[in-house]
Formats: C-alpha cells, structure tokens, sequence
C-alpha cells in the first residue's frame, strides 16, 4: 500500500465524473466553464491524460463544444502521462538538469533476454529466453513502478515456505535486479519506468519553485503508482490545480459504502491481508489512500448532462452486479437502467463478426450518430472491419492491422520459414507468390506457374541448388519451349536467396546477420515496394533497428529464426488513421477508456476475451507479490472490469459473445455472467435480445430458402467427345466409379499433388518397381548386382528422408531380396524369359484399344505365360478377382498373349495361358514376401480371361460407344478417387439412386 501523501489541504479541488457521464465532453464543458470568456486562459492550461487516445477523445470533445460546430478555440496543453518521449513531461521541465534518454526498447528487451538465459532449468530456444526476458522486464517494471527497493526481494522471501524452484527462481531474480543497473549504465541511458518518476518529480520541483499560472488538471488518471500519486498530489497544492478521477463510485448510501468498504488493499503492517485488485473500483480505492484521502473528500464534477451520458441507473446495477463477494447484495435493478442495454448471443465467433458489422451499419442509418465497437479480441475487431468493406463502409481500427499480416511483415516471416526448412516448395513459393516480389512482371507470373507445377509431390533435397536442379529439369521434361527461360528464372531467384542459403550453412548467427540477409534478399526480390508504405517503413525501421541493436542478443540457429522473427514482429502494428468512416470506430478496451459513442458495441464478452485469463508469472510467487506490496496478477482482471464499466455505462449499448470459436465451446464471461444474474432475476423480464441482427446475419452467410441438396451427376457427353481407348486399370474405374473416368479422361482434370509430401506409398512402391525393373532388363544375374541396384536407386532417394530411411529401406532390402532370391529359383524352374515394365495395346470391337503397363511377364519353356505385379501394400483378394471386379492382371495377360508392342510386334511368342500372380513384397521379419495366386491353384487362367476379356469389351463398348452417362459412385463400399467432391458424393450418397 502506498503511503499517504502529506500536507494536502481537506478540501482539495479532487472531482469526480461518474460513471454515466460522457468523460471527455463533460470534461472540455467543464474547462470551458471554468476559463469562462478568455479563450487565452484555456490555451495556458495544461491537461494531463493517461495516453494519446484520451488526448484524441478530448480534443473531439472540445470540437462538439463549439456552437453549431463553427467558430474557433485555442486548445490547452495535453499530455498523456506514459508519454517518454521529447513531446512529454520532457518539455515540462525545460532548462533544468537534462534527464538521460530511456534505453532503446529492443537494447533493453535483449539484454534482459541475455540475462535470463542462465535461469536453471536447462537450455532454451532463443524465443524462450526472449520471452523469459519479457516476463523478467514486466517484474522489473512492477518493482520500478511500485518504488521497491531490490533488498526487498530477501525480506520478502524470509519465513516464508517456498517450494525449490521459487527459491532458486528468487535468487537468480534478486541477481538479475543487482546487475541490471550496471548493464543499463553500459548502454547509457535510463530505465523507463524511473525515467517517467524522475520526469515527475523533476516537474514537481519546477512547480514548487515557479507554480505555473495557468490551470493544471490532471484527469482520467487511475493509476496508483507512486510516481502518479505524488503527481497528483503536486496538482492538488497548485494554486489553480485540479485531479478529475474517472468513474469513482460515490455511491454513499448503505449498499454502497457497503460495496467500498468490501474492496480490501493489502496493509503494509500485516502481509497476510488479501488484496481486491481484480475489483474494478480498486485502482481508485488505491490511489485516494495514496493520497491520503476517502470519498468523502471527492466532490462530483458540476458540468455533463451531455447527449453522451447514460441512465446513472445503470451506472448503479452495474457496480452492483460487480461488488465484491463480502458485499451484500443489491436491490433489482431499476426499470430505467434497462433501457438501451441490449444482448446477442451468437452461435460462433464468425456470426459474431457479422452481428456486429450489421450493428455498426444499422447505425450510420441514424443521421448524426456515433458507434463504436469495443474489444479486446483483435481477429474479431478483424473480421467486423472485414465485413464492413463488404458494403463500402472503411473502419478505423485504434490498434492498427498486424505487421505480420500485412505483405512486407508476411514476406519476412516467409523468408525466415523458407531459411529453416532449407527451402521447401511450400515455403518458397510463399516467398515468390507475396504480391511485393516483382509485381506486375509477367514473365515472372508464368515462370512462377511453372514452378508451382514442378515442385509439387514429394519434396526435393533441402537447399537452394537441389530445389532449382528439381524444378528446372521438371520444365525441361513436361514444358521444354520453357526450359531456357526457368533456367534464368531460377538464376534470379537462387541469387536474392543467396544470403539466407549462406546463414542456413552456418551452425549459427547473430540477429543483425539475419536482418541483413532479410533486407538483402527482400531488396533483391522486391526492389522499393518492400519498404514502400506505412507497412513498408515500419518493417525497414524494425530491421534497422535489429541490425543495430540485435548484437545484444544471443546467437541462434537457422531453426529458432522463424518463431523469433514472428515474436519481434508481434507487437509491431500498422496504424494509418483517418482512412475510416468519421462516425464509426474499433477501439480497445484501454482506447475506450475516455471515449464514448452514441452506440457502444462491446463485443468477444468470453472468459478467455474479457476479462481474460491471469497471466502467471515465472519470477515471483503469489506469497511474495504480496509481501511485496505488489497488486496481484489479478490487477489485469481488474482493469478489464473497469473498462467494462465505463464502455457499459453509455446511452446505448450493445453487449455480444459467441458461444463457441474455432477452438471450440467458450465460457461466457465472468461479467457477461454478473450482468445476466443482476438484470435478469426471477422477478426480473429478461434483457432485450438483438435476435433480430442474428437472424440477419446468419441469412446473409446462408441460402435464403436453407440447404439445396445437390442432384445425382449423370453427365452425358456425345460419342465424339468419349475417347477411343483405355487402360486396363480404367476398366475397373467404369466398374466401381463411371464419373471418375469422365472427370480424368473426358474432362482431362488431372489432381494436382500437394506440396511438401512426404514420401508416399505410390513414390515407394515406385521405387522399388524400378529396382526390378533394371535387374530384370539386365538379366538380373546375381543378388550382388541387385544391391548395387538397390544403393543407386533406393538408398540415393531415401538419405534426404530421415524417416524413410530408418524404417522403409530396410524392409525394401529385405522384400527386394526376397523377390531376386524367387526370381532366380524362377529361371531353375523353366521360367526363363522375363520381361519388365511391358507396354502393350489391343485392339477391341468397335475399334477401341485397350493398353496398359505389366509389371513383368514370364515364359516357361513348355509355352505358358503368366503375368506379375509387384506390390508394396495390399492386393485384391482372389473373391474380387473371380467377380470381374478387379480385372488389372487377367487383362495384362490378354494384352501379353494377344497384344502388341508399339512397333506392332508380338511382346513374346505365341503361348498359352499360365497363371497370373501378385507378389508383395513386405519386407517384415515374419514374412519378407508372399505370392498369391488369385485364382487358385487350380485356376483355369485361359477361361478366366476369357471372360474378363469378354466383360471388358461389353463394358467399354457400353461407356465409349454409346451415350450412356457416366454416374458415380456404382461400387461405394471400395472405390473413393480424387474426384468424389467434384460429384458432391457426400450430399446425396445416402439417398436413393438409380444402378446400371
């Protein structure tokens, strides 16, 4: 608890502007009351506000004073109280002592980051220490401001029970706490938060020596620190000074001093007393102790009864809603506190979104009025500006637009991701595709198509060299016209990555040498429209300053860059203001604090949004908080409550939650919650709903008349349109999926693999389908040369996938020998010639072919032929074969004994039909491979395919020389292909339908 200030006199000019009342207007009507006539006397004033949005709300204030809005007036002199730089309490206290400039935040923020890098615990990654170091300034800051000596820190730990890792925690702190001011002298400057108290103090001694002879008001200012305390007492000894306190409960009847003096401060003589900092009234409570004063001392500002204020009713339920748990219940609210308080309860944040949009649209209807949304959400504040741009409507958003969001701040991340991960296809074509890398060069555009094509599937070696070596010899196989153009292409790019491919061949790197490898390769790639505009700048400062100041920070690796960059950038916010609608506005809770709208919008009202969770703190124990004398982590609910206040307590107020998010069901908040059982008791009607802006809301994100089920697909085209040949696995398509045929042969829509795979089991089985392929083309000969075969084309591939290598490759060996090994025992048993990756057609009645690509065919010396397919997975049971309903190899081995090559030649001599077979190749220590026969051991091959050859020919004849359409989906039990949403399968697959 602070210390009463002396000396003040017991009738000071201390004011008061409730709750209900519009502060700013009430506030300028009130200085300009007191001026009177002299419009110089208002110009000599001197007006401190707690930050630059309050110094904004009052100059608009002032403005709605003038008469009609016409005329002039000279504005006093306001600053914002936090304001460190030149323009605040600096200019206060001109030729005196100069006080030393604040060390540069970044200088400060790394070298505490340095500082915490030695807490036990074992090691860290460079954005664990940085935040570690933000949790150790944020202490820092609390001691600084709260005036705590460092030897406190023993003191308070003394009797008490601390479990291990506090007391280690403690005694690194109270390190850190003695050597920060030497590593603060060594950078030459001064420590903010006492930098803001020397200020203070300086301008008080200014005052005591000269009192200023204009009016000094300080107004809007809650903070008991100190600093601010003493502050506020100087003004109280001025001549012509004066304190206005923001929304002090001056209730003093008996449910209200009731309600004050439930709000408990903790008592310096006795730390075990409990502390009500979570209770909005607390900082007020605080700072009229500091000062040495009660309520009773508080007069009520004489001036308001603006078109801003609010029912004072509900100004009172309100504060009663939110009492402490030891006060003792309110009376039901009154009818008047009901009036303009409306709820909307939505299902999901986005509907949120749309609620609130529609709200502030239905406003501007109102000729003259003024809304304003109010959250601390800032995705949601987002979304409402996004939807508003949907009818025209710019909204100005108080906490600007992300660095991280915006194109320069989302080309950095890039780079650093593209830097981690040895540039990867999806991360370096979220570099080239920013809309800043060379806009409007279309020759890029097309080489940047080009390159999107090659590098999906499986990913290349890491490294600029391996991704350019796939990408290029990809054009120079699917697209050679281009092949010259992506080679210069690819040069250009290699050469503004360059610098980041040097630092991700380094172990590690300092910050400055990442911010010149960004600023190189962005200037590279962008030339000035990377640091054109707002957004531009404040990324060209942030790398300047990283370059200048990152030094002081540890060095790091290639993969801690990207989520280090993304927590320098975090805070960083793009504000261009006055691009906005003049009567519509987004602001945060701490920017509303003195402003207030017609139609106050308070939106995200979930536990985890307002008032939010506590954060913990790593550094100080509760127990030792409170020895301390420092408010508890519950001071931000607090402050959370107490802007709820005031924004709740405008004319007309909108209150909205979702009830669940893209995380999942939320909580309603703690305030949604008191509010609900204050205004809606038994005997109570219930609050006003907007279910009216529901409705709406959802009606413009859905169908009018609901869902519309989509229609079974039949497309029909004509005969001229249907191809003349098919494959022999395009037979089974027809059987199971008609549609799909269509989409891939008719429509030619090939799916386009993602980016980034990892290995699958098509690339696998691809693979090892080569590797026999070359030993069986070689004659195969011993099973040294298949595991030459094996380390060329098998172990190459698989070292640039950790994973692939440790877990698939020694099954492949295993499953690659077992197959050379039957392979030989093969050729001793008659089977002599073999032939690998066999293409063939056949002509079919109608003058259709059929093609396809065996895996191999064998021939025995007695004439029998018989055809094999390699497999690395499952295969058709023999049931599915005999059905006709997977047909592959009995139609390889129509196309081995009936068919021929491309050159119109016979694959082997006339023969007869032996078998068809699948070997898988498992590769596991129970069975490193199996052959089955899926027409059994006493299969009759040549009636069999007969049969499929007979079904295959009807059923390409049905589909290709007939106008039959092509339906999806005939077997859904086991065919699923890429092109099921194309077919909308999932809208109509359990209804009724009609089979061929």
């Amino acid at each position: 608890m602070i210390a009463p200030q002396p000396g003040l006199a017991r009738a000071p000019a201390l004011f008061n502007i409730p709750l209900h009342v519009g502060f700013a207007d009430a506030l300028a009507a009130g200085l300009l009351a007191r001026c009177g006539s002299d419009p110089l006397r208002l110009a000599q004033a001197l007006v401190l506000l707690p930050n630059r949005r309050a110094v904004t709300a009052l100059t608009e204030a002032f403005v709605r004073q003038l008469p009609g809005g016409a005329g002039g007036l000279l504005l006093p002199r306001m600053v914002p109280v936090g304001d460190l730089d030149d323009g605040g309490f600096a200019r206060l206290v001109e030729g005196q002592a100069p006080v030393a400039a604040a060390v540069p935040p970044l200088v400060r923020r790394f070298t505490m980051a340095r500082l915490a890098e030695r807490l036990p615990g074992g090691a860290r990654t460079a954005v664990e220490r940085l935040r570690l170091g933000d949790a150790l300034a944020g202490v820092l800051d609390a001691l600084l401001a709260a005036e705590i000596p460092p030897e406190a820190l023993a003191a308070a730990a003394d009797g008490q029970d601390l479990a291990d890792h506090w007391q280690k925690t403690l005694a690194y702190l109270e390190l850190i706490i003695a050597l920060w001011p030497e590593a603060r002298q060594q950078q030459g400057g001064a420590e903010g938060v006492t930098r803001l108290a020397t200020l203070i103090d300086a301008t008080i001694a200014r005052w005591q020596a000269a009192p200023p002879a204009g009016l000094v008001a300080a107004a809007g200012i809650a903070n008991p620190t100190p600093a601010l305390v003493r502050l506020l007492a100087a003004i109280l000894r001025l001549p012509d000074g004066m304190v206005v306190l923001p929304g002090l409960d001056d209730d003093v009847s008996a449910a209200g001093e009731a309600r004050w003096q439930a709000i408990r401060l903790a008592d310096a003589d006795d730390p075990a007393s409990r502390d009500d900092a979570g209770h909005p009234q607390w900082g007020l409570k605080a700072l009229l102790a500091g000062l040495g004063l009660d309520r009773a001392d508080v007069q009520r500002w004489p001036h308001g009864a603006g078109p801003l204020d609010g029912p004072p009713e509900r100004a009172a339920a309100l504060l009663a809603a939110l009492a402490p748990a030891a006060a003792p219940p309110g009376d039901a609210p009154e009818a008047a506190a009901r009036a303009g308080l409306m709820l909307a309860e939505c299902a999901t944040a986005a509907e949120e979104a749309q609620l609130v949009a529609l709200a502030l649209r239905e406003a501007l209807e109102v000729p003259g009025q003024r809304a304003a949304l109010v959250t601390p959400d800032p995705v949601l504040a987002r979304r409402v500006a996004a939807h508003c741009r949907r009818w025209g409507v710019l909204v100005d958003s108080s906490a600007g637009e992300p660095l991280a969001l915006r194109p320069p701040g989302a080309l950095a991340l890039a780079l650093a991701a593209a830097l981690a991960e040895g540039f990867a296809p999806a991360r370096l074509l979220a570099v080239l595709k920013n809309r800043l890398v060379r806009a409007g060069d279309a020759g890029f555009a097309r080489a940047l198509l080009l390159a999107d094509l090659g590098l999906r599937g499986v990913r290349p070696p890491p490294g600029l060299d391996a991704v350019g070596e796939h990408v290029t010899r990809w054009v120079g196989e699917k697209r050679p016209a281009d092949a010259a153009a992506m080679d210069l292409w690819w040069e250009d790019v290699a050469a503004a990555l360059a610098p980041l491919e040097k630092l991700r061949d380094r172990a590690d790197f300092t910050l400055p040498d990442l911010a010149a490898a960004l600023r190189q390769a962005i200037g590279a790639l962008t030339g000035d429209d990377g640091w054109a505009g707002p957004d531009g700048r404040q990324l060209a400062g942030l790398i300047a300053d990283l370059e200048r100041d990152g030094g002081h920070f540890c060095a790091l690796s290639a993969d801690e860059a990207p989520a280090l960059l993304a927590a320098l950038i975090d805070g960083v916010a793009v504000r261009v203001p006055g691009q906005g609608h003049p009567r519509l506005a987004i602001l945060g809770p701490v920017e509303a604090q003195l402003a207030r709208a017609d139609l106050m919008i308070l939106a995200g009202l979930n536990e985890t949004s307002w008032p939010g969770r506590p954060s913990p703190d790593p550094w100080l124990a509760p127990a030792i908080r409170a020895r301390l004398g420092l408010p508890g982590t519950a001071r931000a609910q607090g402050l959370a409550a107490q802007d709820f206040l005031r924004a709740a307590c405008g004319p007309k107020v909108l209150i909205t939650r979702a009830r669940r998010d893209a995380g999942g069901p939320q909580l309603p908040s703690r305030l949604w919650l008191r509010l609900i059982a204050q205004f809606e008791r038994a005997d109570a009607p219930p609050l006003p709903r907007r279910d009216d802006l529901v409705a709406l809301a959802r009606w413009l994100d859905g169908a009018p008349a609901g869902p519309q089920p989509a229609a079974l697909p039949e497309p029909n085209p004509p005969l001229d349109l249907r191809p003349k040949g098919l494959s022999i696995t395009e037979i089974d398509t027809l059987i199971a999926d008609p549609f799909a045929f269509h989409a891939r042969r008719i429509l030619e829509l090939e799916p386009l693999d993602p980016l980034d795979q990892d290995p699958t089991p098509a690339m696998r089985g691809t693979l090892v389908h080569k590797v026999l392929e070359r030993w069986v083309r070689r004659q195969h000969g011993t099973l040294h040369d298949l595991d030459r075969i094996i380390a060329e084309e098998l172990e190459s591939e698989a070292r640039h996938f950790p994973l692939l290598e440790a877990t698939w490759l020694p099954r492949m060996r295993v499953a690659l020998h077992w197959a050379g090994a039957l392979i030989l025992a093969e050729e001793q048993a008659g089977w002599r010639q073999m032939l690998a990756e066999v293409k063939l057609r056949l002509p079919l009645a109608g003058g259709l072919i059929l093609s396809g690509k065996i895996d191999r065919i064998d021939r025995h010396d007695d004439g029998r032929v018989r055809v094999v397919d390699y497999k690395t997975g499952g295969v058709p049971s023999g049931k599915r074969v005999q059905a006709l309903e997977a047909n592959q190899l009995a139609l390889g081995l129509a196309l081995a004994l009936q068919g021929q090559a491309a050159d119109g030649t016979a694959a082997l001599p006339p023969g007869k039909p032996g078998g068809i077979e699948y070997w898988q190749l498992r590769g596991s220590h129970k069975e490193a491979g199996k052959v089955t026969a899926p027409l059994g051991k006493d299969g009759d091959a040549a009636a069999h395919m007969a049969s499929v050859l007979d079904f295959a020919t009807e059923l390409a004849g049905r589909y290709l020389l007939a106008e039959t359409p092509f339906v999806p989906k005939l077997r859904p039990q086991w065919a699923w292909t890429d092109y099921d949403h194309l077919a909308r399968v999932a809208e109509w697959i359990n209804r009724p339908r009609r089979m061929l």
